[in-house]
């Protein structure tokens, strides 16, 4: 069965112990936790608050972990750039290890320039791999790698570019977003299912349409076959909504939000039934 999640920046104003308790109380199993979440964040990173929110909620165990994104680049051709992300990236792995978290995703980086990645992209790449290995060995976390738009810069935007990471780095695992993916086609979905459907690890849901991401997945059919065919696949890991909190017609309240939540997991429920 898949566990239905959330991403904890659906819920970006809140803190962190009312983002677990709305989470479960939308009937959710999962939540996928951004360590960028501003509560948490700009306040220093409490782990004990973190910590305390898990224990109190173990209905959304295992936790999964986003690494720091914003501003951000792992392969940044300013050096120094590149290592805060790389060290970024490195402490959400630890961070997972110390909350019981079983999978971190990652960003891949992209060139700073916008034309195609060059040798020094990738050498910066290798070396950002490198490191979330020796992480992933010392904490028992999965990194998963995700699949971003298909941009000229972008470094990891297509099957085969992933399929070809995969087989390079058995140990890294991949995260599949749905709609970075359905901006080219929902055909390139199911292409990454066929490529890389073996490693997949964690799954961001949402849809796309007229030029905005990250939109519900309810009364989508697009979406319900989506999720069929991660079932048909025999993927059981989170199936994680990645929902933008701005694409509604007005700034929604907290129980507002708890029900937008409901009815995704009412829309998927169905889509598998």
């Amino acid at each position: 069965m898949l566990s239905l999640a959330v991403s904890s920046m659906f819920f970006h104003e809140y803190p962190v112990d009312e983002i677990f308790s709305s989470v479960e109380e939308a009937g959710l199993t999962g939540l996928e936790f951004w360590v960028e979440t501003p509560h948490f964040w700009l306040r220093g990173h409490p782990l004990h608050e973190l910590k305390a929110a898990v224990r109190a909620h173990p209905r959304l165990s295992p936790l999964t972990l986003h690494a720091p994104a914003l501003d951000l680049n792992p392969c940044s051709i300013n050096p120094r750039v590149a290592a805060a992300s790389q060290q970024y990236a490195v402490e959400a792995v630890a961070l997972a290890g110390a909350v019981g978290a079983d999978v971190v995703t990652v960003h891949p980086g992209r060139r700073t320039a916008r034309r195609p990645p060059s040798r020094y992209d990738y050498a910066h790449f290798r070396t950002y791999l490198a490191r979330l290995r020796q992480a992933s060995a010392e904490t028992g976390v999965r990194v998963a790698i995700e699949n971003m738009e298909p941009k000229v810069n972008s470094l990891l935007c297509t099957p085969e570019g992933m399929r070809e990471t995969l087989d390079a780095h058995p140990w890294l695992w991949f995260t599949l977003d749905v709609a970075h993916a359905m901006t080219v086609s929902g055909a390139e979905v199911a292409r990454y299912l066929e490529t890389c459907g073996d490693r997949i690890a964690n799954v961001h849901l949402s849809m796309v349409a007229e030029g905005q991401r990250h939109l519900p997945v309810a009364g989508r059919e697009e979406a319900c076959e989506v999720v069929r065919a991660l079932r048909d696949a025999g993927y059981r890991g989170p199936l994680t909504l990645e929902i933008e909190d701005q694409v509604f017609a007005h700034p929604l309240s907290l129980e507002e939000k708890v029900m937008v939540l409901r009815d995704e997991h009412r829309y998927i429920t169905c889509c598998l039934s």
